[in-house]
């Protein structure tokens, strides 16, 4: 390794950071995700760090009440059609 190519490894360096460092915020901050359910009194809401499930109810506007549940199938409940349309 010459003297001249040193800051070119740094600048490597210094962007693996930043990508790193990035990746890592944006998963911390966006752990939750919502999903409504199909009628206005349940949402449920997943905690994608450990995989929980919870399923949450407000009476009208304020703070939701959550309790964790046990969720089984998929999201959307339609099956898709095969690629080639049969």
């Amino acid at each position: 390794m010459s003297l001249n190519s040193l800051p070119i490894y740094v600048g490597a360096a210094m962007i693996a950071v930043a990508i790193l460092l990035s990746t890592l915020i944006t998963g911390l901050t966006s752990r939750y995700v919502g999903l409504e359910a199909p009628n206005d009194e349940n949402m449920w809401l997943v905690d994608r760090l450990t995989g929980s499930v919870y399923r949450c109810q407000a009476e009208g506007r304020g703070k939701a009440a959550c309790e964790p549940d046990v969720a089984t199938g998929s999201i959307g409940g339609q099956s898709r059609a095969p690629k080639d349309g049969r």
